[in-house]
Protein backbone atom coordinates (compact mmCIF):
# COMPACT_ATOMS: atom_id res chain seq x y z
CA UNK A 1 0.00 0.00 0.00
CA UNK A 2 0.90 3.68 -0.50
CA UNK A 3 0.77 5.92 2.16
CA UNK A 4 1.26 9.53 2.13
CA UNK A 5 1.37 11.64 5.00
CA UNK A 6 0.82 15.57 3.89
CA UNK A 7 1.38 18.77 5.97
CA UNK A 8 2.11 22.49 5.79
CA UNK A 9 5.94 23.30 7.05
CA UNK A 10 8.56 21.67 7.33
CA UNK A 11 9.76 19.91 11.34
CA UNK A 12 12.25 21.96 12.23
CA UNK A 13 12.98 20.08 15.52
CA UNK A 14 16.36 17.47 15.32
CA UNK A 15 14.15 15.40 17.70
CA UNK A 16 11.06 14.76 15.95
CA UNK A 17 12.83 14.56 12.78
CA UNK A 18 14.82 11.90 14.37
CA UNK A 19 11.42 10.10 15.41
CA UNK A 20 9.74 10.29 11.90
CA UNK A 21 12.67 8.84 10.17
CA UNK A 22 12.63 5.64 12.75
CA UNK A 23 8.91 5.44 12.23
CA UNK A 24 9.36 5.74 8.24
CA UNK A 25 12.08 3.33 8.20
CA UNK A 26 10.29 0.87 10.20
CA UNK A 27 6.91 1.20 7.83
CA UNK A 28 9.25 0.52 4.97
CA UNK A 29 8.61 -3.19 5.80
CA UNK A 30 4.55 -2.58 5.67
CA UNK A 31 4.08 0.31 3.01
CA UNK A 32 5.70 2.49 0.97
CA UNK A 33 5.73 6.34 2.77
CA UNK A 34 5.71 9.22 1.30
CA UNK A 35 5.91 12.57 3.52
CA UNK A 36 4.83 15.68 1.46
CA UNK A 37 5.57 18.81 3.10
CA UNK A 38 3.68 22.02 1.70
CA UNK A 39 4.84 25.76 2.44
CA UNK A 40 2.69 26.56 5.30
CA UNK A 41 1.75 30.38 5.67
CA UNK A 42 2.59 33.36 8.69
CA UNK A 43 0.11 33.27 11.01
CA UNK A 44 -0.53 36.59 13.11
CA UNK A 45 -1.21 36.34 16.71
CA UNK A 46 -4.89 37.52 16.96
CA UNK A 47 -5.67 37.09 13.35
CA UNK A 48 -9.44 37.53 12.74
CA UNK A 49 -11.70 34.55 11.00
CA UNK A 50 -10.87 36.07 7.53
CA UNK A 51 -7.27 35.78 7.65
CA UNK A 52 -7.88 32.60 8.95
CA UNK A 53 -9.69 31.76 6.46
CA UNK A 54 -7.28 33.00 3.96
CA UNK A 55 -4.17 31.31 5.19
CA UNK A 56 -6.24 27.71 5.12
CA UNK A 57 -7.35 28.49 1.63
CA UNK A 58 -3.91 29.38 0.48
CA UNK A 59 -2.44 26.13 2.29
CA UNK A 60 -5.66 23.81 1.26
CA UNK A 61 -4.69 24.89 -2.06
CA UNK A 62 -1.24 23.47 -1.96
CA UNK A 63 -2.49 20.56 -0.13
CA UNK A 64 -4.97 19.86 -2.81
CA UNK A 65 -2.27 20.09 -5.11
CA UNK A 66 -1.16 16.72 -3.98
CA UNK A 67 -4.20 15.27 -3.31
CA UNK A 68 -5.03 11.94 -6.07
CA UNK A 69 -8.73 11.16 -7.26
CA UNK A 70 -7.57 7.38 -7.15
CA UNK A 71 -6.47 7.87 -3.47
CA UNK A 72 -8.95 7.46 0.07
CA UNK A 73 -7.84 10.78 1.78
CA UNK A 74 -8.26 10.59 5.32
CA UNK A 75 -7.98 14.18 6.99
CA UNK A 76 -6.91 14.70 10.70
CA UNK A 77 -9.52 16.78 12.66
CA UNK A 78 -10.77 17.94 15.53
CA UNK A 79 -14.42 16.77 15.28
CA UNK A 80 -13.36 13.67 13.70
CA UNK A 81 -14.24 9.96 14.49
CA UNK A 82 -11.96 8.98 17.56
CA UNK A 83 -10.50 5.33 17.28
CA UNK A 84 -8.95 3.31 19.78
CA UNK A 85 -5.25 1.85 18.02
CA UNK A 86 -7.23 -1.53 17.88
CA UNK A 87 -10.05 0.36 15.23
CA UNK A 88 -7.58 2.12 13.33
CA UNK A 89 -5.89 -1.37 12.39
CA UNK A 90 -8.96 -2.37 11.64
CA UNK A 91 -9.71 0.54 9.27
CA UNK A 92 -6.57 0.32 7.76
CA UNK A 93 -7.17 -3.62 7.29
CA UNK A 94 -10.43 -3.08 5.76
CA UNK A 95 -9.60 -0.23 3.46
CA UNK A 96 -7.14 -2.83 2.04
CA UNK A 97 -9.32 -5.16 1.42
CA UNK A 98 -11.91 -3.00 -0.01
CA UNK A 99 -9.21 -2.05 -2.61
CA UNK A 100 -7.69 0.87 -1.24
CA UNK A 101 -4.16 0.91 -2.39
CA UNK A 102 -3.24 4.59 -1.83
CA UNK A 103 -3.97 6.20 1.61
CA UNK A 104 -3.51 9.99 1.81
CA UNK A 105 -3.14 11.44 5.76
CA UNK A 106 -3.53 15.22 5.70
CA UNK A 107 -2.39 17.41 8.82
CA UNK A 108 -3.91 20.81 9.01
CA UNK A 109 -1.27 23.66 9.69
CA UNK A 110 -1.11 25.34 13.14
CA UNK A 111 -5.19 26.43 12.56
CA UNK A 112 -6.42 23.35 10.68
CA UNK A 113 -7.40 22.73 7.76
CA UNK A 114 -9.32 24.38 5.08
CA UNK A 115 -12.69 23.55 4.37
CA UNK A 116 -12.40 22.13 0.80
CA UNK A 117 -10.51 19.68 2.02
CA UNK A 118 -12.36 18.77 4.66
CA UNK A 119 -15.12 17.86 1.73
CA UNK A 120 -12.90 15.92 -0.66
CA UNK A 121 -11.90 13.98 2.88
CA UNK A 122 -12.94 9.77 2.34
CA UNK A 123 -12.56 10.17 6.30
CA UNK A 124 -11.96 12.58 9.01
CA UNK A 125 -9.77 11.20 11.96
CA UNK A 126 -9.13 12.43 15.27
CA UNK A 127 -6.41 11.55 18.03
CA UNK A 128 -8.24 14.22 20.50
CA UNK A 129 -10.33 16.77 21.34
CA UNK A 130 -6.91 18.73 22.64
CA UNK A 131 -4.78 20.55 19.76
CA UNK A 132 -1.41 19.32 19.00
CA UNK A 133 1.30 20.66 16.96
CA UNK A 134 0.95 19.86 13.66
CA UNK A 135 4.95 18.92 13.47
CA UNK A 136 4.52 16.12 16.46
CA UNK A 137 1.42 15.11 15.03
CA UNK A 138 3.29 14.16 12.31
CA UNK A 139 5.21 11.48 14.73
CA UNK A 140 1.92 10.32 16.38
CA UNK A 141 0.37 9.69 13.33
CA UNK A 142 3.05 7.73 12.22
CA UNK A 143 3.74 5.91 15.42
CA UNK A 144 0.01 5.03 14.85
CA UNK A 145 0.00 3.82 11.37
CA UNK A 146 3.17 1.71 12.08
CA UNK A 147 1.35 0.45 15.36
CA UNK A 148 -1.97 -0.49 13.28
CA UNK A 149 0.56 -2.68 10.38
CA UNK A 150 2.09 -4.70 14.33
CA UNK A 151 -1.69 -5.08 14.89
CA UNK A 152 -1.99 -6.31 11.94
CA UNK A 153 0.33 -8.65 11.26
CA UNK A 154 -0.03 -10.14 14.78
CA UNK A 155 3.25 -9.10 16.04
CA UNK A 156 4.38 -7.71 19.26
CA UNK A 157 4.32 -4.48 19.56
CA UNK A 158 1.41 -3.08 20.66
CA UNK A 159 1.00 -3.81 24.00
Amino acid sequence: MQIDIIAPGRVKERYLRDAIDEYSKRLSRYCRLNIIEVADEKTPEHASEGVDRQIKAKEGERIAKHLRDNAFVVALAIDGKQLSSEELAAKVADWGLHGVSHLQFVIGGSIGLDDAILRRADFRLSFSKMTFPHQLMRVILLEQIYRAYKINAGEPYHK
